[in-house]
């Protein structure tokens, strides 16, 4: 069910952006709109540079007055609803967000749709969550779902949008999660198709034949330059939206609806100027239409290149800095896909004899803009592999994109995800890390040096009848031998200090214990000694069983962080 919304979520999205992009731009009522073509000039002539900033407007009144979550590109949000409100993202931010980002984007604003329709699709996963009333992990597993089945149905990118659900959106990767999350995604994509065809996001004609051959291998190394140049890049990426999002904040005066509107008349002026002077707004939208340019070799002039880099940085960077909804993933593709275009055409005028293909550059530069910035890596080479169905760029798309996530990563720890939470304190996993300590046994990481202390005796004389060291654990018992409860050493001490040890065991002992068989595994356990609020553990052969010669061990809290602090050795620098 959640696939199918999340399918159905991306479809009625695109429409609501023809729908806005055609009234902003044409003023007429229509949904036919192909984001790979051109936009027409507007008939507003130069008024179309106010369009963007009456979008601003609108955006401005809907995200401060009905949902602020709705504000950026939408991946963070669901980010942190994962990791810090349970998997709790309100309804009501599916519509505004659709709705915000559909007139920033159809207004010109430069910005991606694969941010709402996560949001979109998480959104109605927590929903659907909440109402059954089902259990976080469930929950979160849904938010998952949602978000990969509408960014796959988006793109046409079944597999990719898995692969970014497990980088980016699950907590924990396993059988129970991924198989839910790959059935959404799937159905998602296949509700996509119906709509959208199954034709890939872009078509390349120049690499329909393979360019790449094992006996010509030094082609590859010019991709380690494309690599540590998209991985620079990425830092200047993020570094440029959140700079522009302080001075926004900090620098201009007149609240939220003045900076946006500002933002977005500045990006507007950029848009009437490409127009008036080469023909085409490029830098509005998603700007798919310069992508696909590019990939058919119609758009190979160097310094165009160039300058349609630093300007659709520039536009992002005003669009979403001011305070726009939309995703950071399609300005990601039209920069890696300029940049790569130009590195490519560099490197085949500077080394002519090695029969450089610019487009292929252009494919790998996408890919290592998008897994740099995002720290997607895996999902970005899949989704630009599916978005282009060539496969003779893989090889060198996987050094590029290798290369630019750990430059990334060395310059700045932080994704353009998650320095958004940063920036308000809300710190997230930065790898993945196997759980294994968590399926411990009972009796691997147990004290099996056990004392046992009869509840009526006082501790000066329970003492005296036996030797025992800091590693020794105490369990009270009854008259019948029935174990009552643990006793820690502390609370031990603390009579011998405070009362000469008159203390009664049974009076000191501490009752809020579980019982667990040698072979539980510590996940299991931790969750029971949380369901029941409990402080200690007793390992007995059978926990029906509580007499002494059922005991076999006692687990308390110090146990249970020596055994966390162990297998965290292998995961120390």
């Amino acid at each position: 069910m959640v696939g199918i919304v999340g399918g159905l979520g991306a479809v009625l999205f695109r429409a609501l952006i023809a729908l806005c992009h055609n009234l902003f731009f044409f003023g007429r009522l229509s949904i036919t709109y192909d984001a790979n073509v051109h936009t027409a000039a507007s008939p507003w002539g130069m008024g179309v540079v106010l369009v963007p900033v009456l979008g601003a407007a609108a955006v401005a009144f809907l995200v401060k007055n009905f949902a602020p979550e709705a504000k950026g590109h939408g991946v963070p949000e669901v980010m942190d609803a994962i990791y810090h409100a349970k998997g709790v993202i309100r309804p009501v931010v599916a519509l505004v967000k659709s709705l915000a980002s559909a007139i920033s984007i159809g207004s010109g604003g430069s910005i991606g749709r694969e941010g709402p329709i996560i949001q979109i699709g998480s959104s109605f996963g927590s929903t659907v969550a909440q109402t059954l009333g089902i259990s976080i992990w469930q929950r979160i597993t849904l938010i998952a779902a949602g978000a990969s089945a509408g960014i796959a149905a988006t793109f046409n990118t079944p597999v990719g949008g898995v692969l970014f659900a497990m980088e980016i959106l699950l907590h924990e990767v396993s059988a129970r999660t991924l198989v839910p999350v790959a059935i959404a995604t799937a159905t998602g994509t296949y509700v996509g198709r119906l709509f959208f065809g199954a034709t890939p996001s872009f078509v390349i004609p120049q690499l329909q034949k393979t360019y790449f051959h094992l006996t010509t291998p030094w082609v590859l190394i010019a991709y380690i330059g494309l690599g540590v140049l998209t991985g620079l890049v990425s830092v200047l990426y993020i570094k440029s939206i959140y700079g522009f999002e302080d001075m926004f904040e900090h620098r201009i005066k007149g609240g939220y609806y003045v900076r946006h509107m500002l933002g977005m008349l500045i990006v507007g002026l950029i848009m009437v100027l490409m127009q008036h002077i080469y023909g085409h707004y490029y830098v509005q939208g998603v700007g798919y239409a310069t992508v696909q340019d590019v990939l058919n070799g119609s758009l190979a002039y160097l310094p165009l290149l160039l300058m349609l880099f630093g300007l659709k940085l520039l536009a992002t960077s005003l669009t979403l800095g001011s305070g726009a909804s939309g995703g950071v993933f399609s300005p990601g593709l039209f920069m890696g896909v300029t940049l790569g275009g130009a590195y490519g055409i560099a490197v085949g005028w500077i080394f002519p004899s090695l029969d450089i293909s610019p487009t292929a550059f252009a494919v790998a530069g996408m890919a290592g803009i998008i897994g740099g910035s995002t720290g997607a890596a895996m999902a970005a080479i899949v989704m630009i592999f599916e978005m282009t169905r060539d496969y003779t760029v893989i090889i060198p798309m996987t050094i590029t994109v290798a290369l630019s996530y750990g430059i990334r990563k060395r310059l700045t720890a932080q994704s353009i995800y998650t320095l958004k939470l940063v920036r308000r304190g809300r710190y997230l996993p930065s790898n993945f890390m196997s759980d294994f300590h968590l399926v411990q046994r009972a009796r691997d990481i147990m004290a099996s040096e056990v004392h046992l202390l009869p509840a009526s005796k006082a501790i000066d004389d329970n003492l005296r009848s036996q030797s025992a060291d800091g590693t020794t654990r105490y369990v009270v018992v009854d008259e019948s031998e029935a174990v009552v409860g643990t006793l820690a050493a502390d609370r031990l001490l603390r009579d011998l200090v405070q009362n000469g040890g008159r203390g009664l065991a049974g009076e000191m002992a501490d009752r809020n214990f579980i019982a667990v068989p040698p072979e539980a595994k510590l996940i299991d356990i931790l969750h029971t000694l949380h369901a029941h609020g409990a402080s200690s553990v007793i390992v007995t052969e059978s926990p029906q069983d509580l007499s002494i010669h059922g005991v076999v061990g006692v687990i308390d809290k110090e146990r249970i962080v020596e055994a966390l602090e162990g297998s965290l050795e292998m995961f120390s620098e």
